[in-house]
C-alpha cells in the first residue's frame, strides 16, 4: 500500500510538473488562447519638423536720427508738415543767415582784392619791378581768401537744415523764433520700408544663429497678422548681464504698418528635419533616469526602447531615436508592462497640432520650465502634425 501511494504520488508530480512547462512554452498562458494585456495605442507619425527659437523683441527702424543744425540761429521758416514724408535733401528748417550772407559778400571782396594783388604782382615780376617772394606771397594772400570765403558760403548753405534720407518727420521739439544750437534737437527722422525685427537670443543658441533665416513674428497691436523676415545682423559680441546675443532682421513695410517700437513675438527658425517621428507626450515614460516609449512590435508583444527627445509642440514630442515611423506606441497602460509581455492593442485618435502652435521647450527633450519665458525652442510642424 505504501509503494503504490508513492506510485501515484509520483505520477501526479510529473504531471503537474508536464502542465506547467506545456504552459510556460505556450507564453505563460498568454498566446493567442491566453490572456493578453489591453493597452491604448498610437501610430508615430512622420512629419517635417521646424526647429524654432522664440522670443520677443521690438521694431526699429533701418535709420533713425534725431536733425540738428550745423549752424546756430534763430529758426525763420519750417518748411515741412509733421508725419509728412519727405524726401532726400528736402529743406526742412532755414536759420536766419542774415549775418553769415554780410560775411560771405565781404569775403568775396577780400578774395578778389586778392586776385588784382596777385595779377599785378605777376606783372611787375615780368618787368623785374617785383621779387619772386612777392609772387609767392600775393599767391598764399589770395589761396588763402579763397579758402575763407568757401568755408563762409559752406555754413551760409548749411542754415538750411536737409533731409539726409527719404523717410518720415516726427514731432518737432522747436518753433519759429526758437535760437538754435548745434547740439539742439530740432525733429526726428526715421525710415520706414523696409523695417527691422530686433530681438535677443540667449547664448546657448549662439551656435544656431546665422545671417539669412526666416523669421516669422506677431505684432501685439496688430492681431490676426504674421510677418515674416531675414536675418541680416547677429552680434558678435554677447552682452551682459543677461548674456544675450542681438538679432536683426529686415522685413517689408510697404503698407506702412510696421512702426518703430512695436512689441513683436518671434519665432527665428533654426533647422528644417523633413523627416522627424513624432508621438504623443502621454507616450514618453521617465524611468530611472532614462526616457523610454514602450513599443508594439510584430508579435503582438511590447518592448521598452530608450529614446532621445527633440523638441515639443502642443501634446506631442518629437523623438529623435529609439522609434521609427508608424511604429505603435503605448499611450495609455504603461505602468503594467513588462518587456516581452503579450498586448491587445486599442488605438485612439491623437488629433494633431495646427501648424505654428506649441509650446516652448529646449532641445533635447529637456523641459523649458527653467527657461525665460519666449527663451526656448518649438517644434513647428508644417503639415500639422
Amino acid at each position: 500500500m505504501i509503494v503504490r501511494s508513492s506510485l501515484v504520488w509520483l505520477l501526479g508530480v510529473v504531471a503537474v510538473v508536464g502542465c506547467a512547462k506545456a504552459e510556460s512554452e505556450d507564453g505563460g498562458g498568454g498566446g493567442a488562447d491566453g490572456f493578453s494585456m489591453p493597452v491604448e495605442v498610437v501610430t508615430a507619425r512622420v512629419d517635417t519638423v521646424v526647429d524654432a527659437i522664440t522670443t520677443t523683441g521690438q521694431i526699429e527702424a533701418v535709420q533713425s536720427i534725431l536733425l540738428r543744425p550745423d549752424v546756430g540761429g534763430r529758426i525763420v521758416e519750417i518748411l515741412f508738415r509733421e508725419g509728412s514724408t519727405v524726401a532726400k535733401g528736402e529743406p526742412l528748417f532755414k536759420v536766419d543767415d542774415a549775418e553769415l550772407v554780410a560775411q560771405v559778400a565781404r569775403a568775396e571782396a577780400d578774395r578778389d582784392l586778392a586776385r588784382q594783388a596777385l595779377e599785378r604782382t605777376g606783372k611787375l615780376l615780368a618787368e623785374n619791378a617785383s621779387s619772386q617772394a612777392d609772387l609767392e606771397l600775393a599767391e598764399a594772400n589770395y589761396r588763402s581768401n579763397e579758402a575763407q570765403l568757401q568755408l563762409l558760403q559752406i555754413r551760409l548753405e548749411r542754415t538750411l537744415v536737409r533731409a539726409p534720407f527719404r523717410g518720415v518727420v516726427g514731432t518737432r521739439s522747436v518753433s519759429l523764433g526758437d535760437y538754435v544750437t548745434t547740439t539742439t534737437e530740432m525733429v526726428s527722422l526715421q525710415t520706414y520700408n523696409p523695417q527691422r525685427a530686433a530681438f535677443k537670443v540667449p547664448e546657448r543658441f549662439a551656435e544656431r544663429l546665422a545671417a539669412g533665416q526666416e523669421v516669422l513674428f506677431r505684432v501685439a497691436s496688430l492681431p490676426g497678422r504674421e510677418f515674416r523676415g531675414v536675418v541680416e545682423f547677429v552680434d558678435p559680441v554677447v552682452s551682459l548681464p543677461a548674456r544675450v546675443i542681438t538679432v536683426k532682421a529686415r522685413v517689408s513695410n510697404r503698407d506702412r504698418v510696421l512702426r518703430p517700437g512695436m512689441f513683436i513675438e518671434v519665432r527665428l527658425a533654426t533647422d528644417v528635419r523633413p523627416s522627424a517621428v513624432i508621438v504623443p507626450e502621454e507616450a514618453i515614460v521617465p524611468l530611472e533616469g532614462l526616457v523610454i516609449v514602450w513599443v508594439v512590435n510584430d508579435e503582438g508583444t511590447v518592448e521598452r526602447r530608450e529614446v532621445t527627445l527633440g523638441v515639443r509642440t502642443r501634446g506631442f514630442v518629437e523623438v529623435r531615436s529609439g522609434v521609427d515611423g508608424n511604429e505603435q506606441v503605448v499611450v495609455g497602460g504603461q505602468v503594467r508592462l513588462a518587456p516581452g509581455m503579450p498586448v491587445m492593442p486599442i488605438p485612439v485618435d491623437r488629433p494633431p497640432p495646427q501648424q505654428g502652435g506649441g509650446t516652448d521647450a529646449a532641445p533635447g527633450g529637456q523641459s523649458g520650465a527653467d527657461d525665460q519665458p519666449g527663451d526656448g525652442a518649438e517644434a513647428v510642424p508644417d503639415s500639422g502634425v
